[in-house]
Formats: C-alpha cells, sequence, structure tokens
C-alpha cells in the first residue's frame, strides 16, 4: 500500500480525532434544529510540495468552506503545533474547532466532514 506520507518520518496511520456532520458543506451551511451552527475556525496544516495537502485545498474550495491555510515548511512553530495537535509529522493535517483529522485525502475528510456535521447536530438536540 503506497502511502500518503509527504514528509517520510514517523509514520503514524490516518486518525479520525474525536468526531462523528451530513454530506459535506460548508461551514456557514450547518443548520441544526432551524439555526446555523457556527464553527469557529478551520486550519489547514499543508506542506506546499504535497499533493495530498493540494487535494484537500481543492476539496475545502470546493464546497466554499473558509479556512487559514499553514504552511508548516515555513513555519516550525506552526509544524511543532501540527506535531502537537496530531501527534505525527505527516501533512496534510486539519484542524476544525479542535477536531483534528490527520494524513487523510479526500475521501477521508469527507466523512470526518459528515461526522463533524452530525456532532454539532448531536449537541444541539441535547
Amino acid at each position: 500500500m503506497k502511502s500518503k506520507a509527504c514528509f517520510p518520518a514517523k509514520i503514524t496511520p490516518p486518525r479520525l480525532v474525536g468526531l462523528s456532520v451530513r454530506a459535506p458543506v460548508a461551514l456557514e451551511d450547518i443548520v441544526v434544529q432551524g439555526q446555523a451552527v457556527n464553527l469557529k475556525r478551520v486550519r489547514l496544516f499543508i506542506k506546499p510540495y504535497c499533493g495530498w495537502c493540494h487535494r484537500a485545498i481543492h476539496w475545502l474550495e470546493a464546497r466554499g468552506i473558509d479556512f487559514e491555510e499553514i504552511d508548516v515548511t515555513a513555519d516550525e512553530v506552526a509544524f511543532e503545533e501540527m506535531i502537537r495537535l496530531s501527534g505525527q509529522e505527516l501533512a496534510p493535517v486539519i484542524d476544525v474547532d479542535g477536531m483534528i483529522l490527520a494524513d487523510f485525502g479526500p475521501e477521508e475528510l469527507a466523512v470526518f466532514w459528515k461526522n463533524l456535521e452530525r456532532k454539532h447536530a448531536e449537541r444541539s438536540a441535547r
């Protein structure tokens, strides 16, 4: 199996951390019980030469999702934060309001986003 890794370092399998949202939608389109759910922050940690990172960028842009793109090759502090959040050095890593998905492709991102929407729906239903 080919690795999606853009940076050969410690190999850690992709992780879905703590999430469980309907098909991919823009953050501003998430509605729970008739009320918009405003997610605060979407950060995408990338390496500019990483094909998986470019696919993640295109996935988010195609859905009109606003996000902060953080180049970890140009910012050592950002690189260390990516490692702290994800537990590994592989990119891309996405942080949506503290929910982390590491070393992923578009298919995993779609599942992550769907789970995020569902999680927000469950919180609002309580």
